[in-house]
């Protein structure tokens, strides 16, 4: 029942539009992990490791239940156990990219996110089980968020190729994938509130079962066996013409649209200078100092997100409480408020990536029609020489880091501040940084890198940040331990571990520097070389005899 790719062609606005919805509700859902965390304490998820002497109570927060309160304690044990679910969640959905993107070149994208459906509906049922005798049933919990890591991120990954069929467009959409994808982390404060207002943990969750059903028969429907061409390898202009063409013909054509070699286009294909790039050996690629600079700051990023997203709760706490081992009842509750309400706020705010990934998209993009063609590089030596696009695209992707680290540092010194209303700005550079990041790397691999090596130093990047980021774990270990809730020196830490983000934006300018020492070279061999056939020209006594002038006159 697989549409075939010009079925495909002509329901991409449909496609396009719930995938978007489905990145927003089923994607990097994990990532509001302060708000689910609030709920899995109040469900007694592992409250039976603690005990009355180093505990807090914390009742049921469903209003439903008023007649039948439930009461949990709730201790540090609880917080280190459910932190680690969220640390194996978060790690498979960005260590899982690397095999992802060999399944999808070789089978497409449609198997991947009919599987990656399916995980995150089974993590909604294991949470909605386990949740009827947390006692006995806690342990589910990480199978569930590994199913829900592993799940987001086969949504996520498979609707980024989509946007290769929306042309001129292609840019825009794409935006709104990443954005959709890094906007999700509201998702789980919106289920707080529902939950708040007294629906069921268990309905809650039978129902996002239920609505990940959707997503797997909507691509079970309408999306093809073939992975989506790009407009190098398809003419998707050509489509539009094809309105008429009876159903048999309507088969032939999508055969040929989904070959990926350009056949639909073959006549009018121009040579490309992918020849020499597509020599270039994967080794050198992984071993280029680009790559290895991009390996620190994107990890160092990583771990830094990841950690303020999982010690956050115990943060904001900590604000409340100041550390006091013995807390009044009343102190308790205000800490718990507090939690609440500014976990609520940091969620909601996650919508602003939707605004911020298309900005640093026009940084990429700064200037680039402005460039000259790579196919044509003697359009420079004119009067008004167009930008090497090489050199803008390197110089955009400098400036685009050095905005996302400044950025980071911001943040790194908000979180030093000890006051509970400076942390709405906290979480709004939290979430531009969170929104930048992965689109400045994938446009610098994009400008300095062979195409058919992008998605494999992709994958292999975002695994490799996500082995760092495992480090949060013992970091929030240490927070809650031997440091007693503080996290000034950890955030300090943080903070000076942040500078070694400005490495790569420095070699950058490094780089650029060398391509335009070698374009001016370029550029004098080339006039070198008119001059020369000139002068040879008239040594020959080939002059130009109409107008009485000279050639080098001329």
């Amino acid at each position: 029942m697989a549409p075939s790719l010009l079925q495909a062609y002509r329901r991409r606005w449909w496609m396009a539009v719930t995938a978007v919805l489905e990145n927003l509700l089923c994607s990097a859902v994990l990532l509001g992990w302060g708000s689910l965390l609030i709920m899995l304490k109040k469900e007694g998820f592992y409250s039976h490791l603690c005990s009355e002497n180093d505990s807090v109570v914390v009742s049921s927060g469903n209003a439903s239940r008023v007649h039948e309160v439930e009461e949990w304690l709730s201790c540090v044990d609880q917080e280190e156990m459910l932190n680690l679910g969220f640390t194996i969640g978060s790690f498979l959905l960005s260590a899982t990219t690397l095999p992802l993107g060999i399944l999808m070149d070789k089978y497409g994208p449609r198997p991947i996110r009919l599987v990656g459906s399916l995980c995150f509906g089974l993590s909604c049922v294991i949470m909605a089980v386990s949740a009827y005798d947390p006692g006995v049933l806690s342990a589910l919990i990480f199978l569930a968020l590994s199913f829900n890591g592993f799940g987001g991120i086969c949504l996520t990954f498979t609707s980024l190729t989509l946007p290769n069929m929306f042309g001129s467009l292609s840019s825009t959409v794409l935006s709104l994938m990443i954005g959709s994808y890094a906007s999700s982390a509201v998702t789980f404060p919106g289920v707080k509130l529902i939950y708040m207002a007294g629906v069921s943990f268990q309905v809650i969750m039978w129902m996002w079962a239920g609505l990940a059903g959707f997503v797997f028969f909507n691509c079970f429907l309408n999306w093809p066996l073939e992975g989506f061409p790009t407009p190098d390898e398809v003419d998707y202009s050509k489509i539009n013409t094809l309105q008429e063409l009876s159903p048999r013909d309507h088969k032939v054509v999508g055969e040929r649209l989904s070959q990926k070699n350009g056949d639909i286009q073959h006549s009018t294909d121009k040579p490309t200078p992918e020849a020499p790039t597509s020599a270039i050996p994967f080794r050198q690629s992984v071993f280029s100092p680009i790559f290895l600079w991009s390996l620190v700051t994107m990890g160092m990023s990583q771990l830094r997100i990841i950690f303020f997203m999982g010690a956050m709760n115990k943060m904001l706490e900590f604000m409340v409480t100041h550390g006091d081992p013995s807390p009044s009842p009343e102190l308790v509750i205000e800490a718990e408020e507090n939690v609440s309400y500014y976990s609520s706020i940091f969620g909601t705010l996650q919508l602003l990536c939707l605004l911020t990934c298309p900005l640093i998209g026009y940084i990429m993009d700064w200037r680039m029609k402005e460039c000259e063609e790579e196919t044509s590089p003697t359009l420079a030596t004119k009067n008004n020489p167009n930008r090497d696009r090489k050199i803008q695209k390197v110089t955009n992707a400098m400036r685009a880091f050095i905005l996302t680290n400044v950025l980071l540092l911001a943040f790194g010194f908000c979180c030093l501040i000890d006051n509970l209303p400076l942390q709405v700005l906290t979480f709004i550079l939290h979430t531009m940084v969170r929104g930048f990041i992965h689109s400045c790397c994938g446009g610098l691999y994009a400008a300095v890198y062979p195409s058919n090596h992008f998605g494999t130093l992709t994958g292999l990047q975002s695994m490799i940040s996500a082995v760092v980021a495992l480090l949060q774990q013992p970091l929030f270990i240490a927070m809650v331990g031997p440091l007693q809730g503080d996290p000034h020196w950890i955030n300090l830490g943080l903070l000076i571990l942040s500078l070694a983000g400005f490495l790569l934006p420095g070699y950058l300018f490094y780089h650029r520097r060398n391509l335009m020492l070698e374009k001016e070279a370029r550029d004098k061999q080339a006039i070198g070389q008119e001059t020369q056939a000139l002068n040879h020209t008239e040594t020959n006594g080939h002059k130009n005899q109409s107008n009485g002038h000279s050639v080098v006159e001329v």
